[in-house]
């Protein structure tokens, strides 16, 4: 059971997305594929928000030292249009988390407002993706029994 638990926590790690159809493919309870793998990807936020803010000041010297003019670009928009809470909210689901809080923290978002919000948005994904998967699976058991 160890081995299946630290599965899910690593893909949890790269997404929701891959993290929790794996607990179901082993058969794990849906709340510990939930749990697990909303947990994996919390440790990849705060692992990429602690490896960011290093990385975010020297992209934001070389975008200083690039004279160019920059268009607007789609994550532009919606960064207005939805702010700091909306974008944390929808990235766990849409992009994943970790590239989330590295998008984030890119288009200038201070870490103390961007983080809890994306955990928010990470517990609400793994409770919409987690009963999905279960009532998925219970469907799917139940046309093949009958």
């Amino acid at each position: 059971m160890t081995t299946e638990l630290l599965a899910v926590f690593g893909l949890g790690m790269v997404g929701l997305w891959e993290g929790i159809p794996l607990g179901f493919v082993l058969h794990l309870p849906p709340l510990v594929t939930g749990l697990v793998s909303g947990l994996g990807s919390t440790a990849a936020t705060l692992i990429v928000l602690l490896l960011g803010e290093g990385v975010r000041a020297r992209l934001a010297r070389r975008g200083a030292q690039d004279g160019r003019e920059k268009r607007e670009r789609w994550i532009d928009r919606a960064w207005r249009s939805y702010g700091v809470v909306g974008f944390s909210l929808l990235a766990p689901g849409l992009i994943g988390a970790p590239l989330g809080v590295a998008t984030g923290l890119l288009l200038g978002a201070p870490a103390r407002r961007l983080v809890p919000w994306l955990i928010v948005g990470i517990a609400v994904w793994t409770v919409i993706l987690t009963t999905a998967g279960a009532y998925g699976a219970a469907g799917i058991r139940a046309v093949v029994a009958s």
